[in-house]
Parts: structure tokens; sequence; C-alpha cells
């Protein structure tokens, strides 16, 4: 019996309607019909520069060829055998993030949140099998690990406590640089420490490198495992693959997700051979390490460790930052933070959520993670005359 190929057009854009999607967020009535690089267009095909990248997934841009061809020839080759055999994109992404990375074992996910889960789990079980038991994993105040019930405990963004209460226990909670705040939470049920070497949903707060390497030294005396989430920060963010590399140490377990991708749904679970833990049955996942998904991440990755790619990079990320600080001086305003292409300014004032809908009318998509402060997550591959007109629409903006 054969099965002959059905056509089909979509709607129009006048013809769409919203009533149908759960309104989770608040959205402004535009419709995105198509992105090129640093851009995207809407239905009026009106231009915006886009420096929020689907919150920092669009490592390449939008529509990046790389990523567009490997996924269109990996769908008519093999999309999903199920996640009990192997495929040859998993396989091969898996031996590039072990090769860039100082892990040894990779588990693949659809999300951060759900890499995140999958770290926590795995701090649990080898808590169980390696320290009798130990399951409490030290976080931060401020920290953002995901939307699962148990990655919202583990976050630190206030109101989350109670949002869907009770929470998941065993996640207290330290400060940011402040290493005597975790040494005073490690207790006989203490089994990991788990950070985001930038905290980017409390307005793009760095770890100091310091800081890293005091949190390694502690985990190391308390037998304790150093968890990095990189959903946000890793795959080229801050100028470096990982952001774990900035400060030299070697965590124990790391989570990507986001710009692994490439704009497709991708996440990863790394970790130290030695921590490894999990039996079969263990973890797992419809979709998890599917042909199609990692055929996009092999693209994405190789392209970030491209010869010369995030030396380029990070050389665009500088004149970004030292646009904003020039702009800051400028019209009074305060600090610019963060590293590479993950950067924030500070207003001084709670005007942020104003100045993200007056850039977009103006043609600039940037986020307000907090009501005083803006973060701007340009594609990796943003050109430097992209951040002058990105720059000379937010002086713009700001100035009127």
């Amino acid at each position: 019996m054969s099965c002959d190929p059905v056509s089909f057009t979509l709607h129009p854009p006048e013809r769409l309607s919203t009533a149908s999607l759960m309104p989770i967020t608040s959205r402004p009535e535009i419709l995105f019909t198509r992105g090129e690089g640093a851009w995207l267009f809407d239905q009026s095909e009106k231009r915006y520069l886009d420096w929020v990248q689907g919150w920092a997934v669009n490592c390449l841009g939008h529509a990046p060829a790389a990523i567009a061809e490997a996924v269109a020839r990996q769908a008519a080759t093999l999309i999903n055998p199920s996640p009990a055999f192997y495929n040859a994109p998993a396989l091969e992404l898996a031996g590039l993030l072990t090769d860039l990375s100082c892990f040894d074992h990779v588990f693949f996910g659809n999300s951060g949140a759900e890499a995140n889960e999958g770290a926590i789990k795995l701090a649990r079980k080898w808590g169980r099998v390696h320290k009798d038991g130990a399951h409490e994993i030290i976080t931060f105040v401020n920290a953002f690990h995901g939307r699962t019930l148990a990655t919202m405990s583990a976050s630190g963004k206030p109101g989350w406590d109670s949002m869907f209460a009770p929470q998941v226990p065993g996640f207290p909670k330290a400060r940011l640089n402040d290493i005597a705040s975790v040494e005073a939470l490690v207790g006989p049920a203490t089994v990991a420490v788990m950070l985001e070497p930038v905290l980017g949903e409390a307005g793009v707060l760095p770890a100091d490198d310091d800081f890293m390497m005091a949190l390694r030294a502690l985990c190391d005396r308390h037998g304790l495992l150093m968890i990095v989430d990189e959903v946000q920060t890793g795959c080229g963010r801050t100028g470096t693959m990982f952001a774990y590399q900035h400060s030299g140490v070697e965590p124990d377990i790391m989570t990507l997700g986001k710009g692994l991708g490439g704009g497709v749904p991708l996440s990863a679970l790394l970790a130290k051979r030695q921590v490894s833990c999990f039996e079969p049955g263990d973890q797992g996942g419809t979709f998890c390490g599917n042909p199609l998904c990692c055929a996009a991440g092999v693209a994405a990755m190789r392209s970030l460790a491209a010869p010369g790619f995030l030396e380029g990079m990070r050389s665009v990320g500088l004149s970004l930052a030292d646009g904003l600080r020039a702009l800051s001086r400028d019209l009074g305003l305060g600090d610019v933070r963060g590293r590479g292409m993950l950067l924030a300014l500070e207003l001084g004032s709670d005007t942020a959520p104003g100045v993200v809908e007056r850039a977009r009318d103006a043609g600039l998509l940037i986020n307000a993670p907090r009501p005083h402060c803006l973060r701007f997550m340009p594609a990796l591959n943003t050109t430097a005359a992209e951040v002058a007109e990105g720059l000379g629409l937010l002086r713009a903006v700001l100035a009127g």
C-alpha cells in the first residue's frame, strides 16, 4: 500500500487567530513570518534587529544555512528510530561534546529543564550509591533552572516557592559569589552544589572566577559534586565554548540547551565517568537523542568550533560591551555586566519594560529580565556593522 505525500499550504497570516493558544505569556500584536541571520520580519515585512534570538537559542541567527541543510537532509533520511537504538548523529554529537569539554558521557534531552532535571536525578543517584543517601543540592538565590516542579524548586526566582506549592524539598539556597554562604549550608545530607556561571534571569550576574575556584575546592573538601547549568551560558555564548572554562575549573556535571540545537529543541546532560552512575531504566525519553535534532546539534557545534569563530565572536562582543558602556556614560545610566554575547545594562530605574516596547517599535528586539535592566543576547555570528546599528537604535530609544 503506497502513501502519497499530502500537499498543504498554511493559512495566510491575516486568517490566523490567537484564540486557540493558552495565554501563558503576554505577547505583542506582531506575527513573525521569517528570519534571516540577525533579523526577524513580521507579516508586513517590517524588519527587526533581534538581540533576543529566542532567549539565546539561535546561536547562528535565524534560518542559518548549516542548520537548515542538516535538518532537511536528516528529515529525508531518518527522523526517529526510537532511543532504544543507536543513531549516527547522536553518536557524532556526543563525541563532539566530550572532545570539546572535560566530560566523558552525554545524555540528550529536549529542553534545558529536562537536562537539569536529569542532573538532579544523577546527583541524587550518586548520593544514594556513594554518599549514604545524601540528596540535598545547594542552589542559589535568584537562580533559574527551568519550569518542571523540581527545577522550579531548585531555582531561586522570587515567588516561585509558592506558585505550585508544595515545592520539591532538598534545595537550600546560597548567595552567588559568597562562598561562606555555601559552606554554611553543607551538611550530612548535601550531595552537590548547582549553579549557573551567569545568573541570566537575575539580570546577567556572573559568578566570579575566584568564586568558581573556591566552590570547586569546597566541593572537593566535602566530597560534593559540582554541577554547572550552562543551558544559557554554554555553546560559545560567553566567549569560550563553555563558561566554566573561564575559571579553569572542571565540574562533575554540566547541562546544555538553548544554543546546542541552533534553534531546534535539544539539550544535553554531561558527566564525568566517575559520577555517571545511571543504570538502564534510570533515565530516558521518547525523543531523547533523535537523529533530526542531533543533526542540527552537530551542525551548530561544528560551526562554533570552526577555527576563528569564537575569536571573532569575542571581538564583536567586546565592541558591543564597549558601545553599551559609552551609551551608559553619555546618558547617565548604570553598569554593563556579562561576557561575550550575554550582556546587561543597568538603567538606574524600573523603566526597562517600557524601553523594551519602544525599542520594538523602533525595530530592535531586547529583553528585560528585571524591571531595572536590559539583557542582550545577539546571535554569535553578529557582525560589527549590526552591533553599530543596534547601538544606534538603542541610543535613540533611551535618549528619546
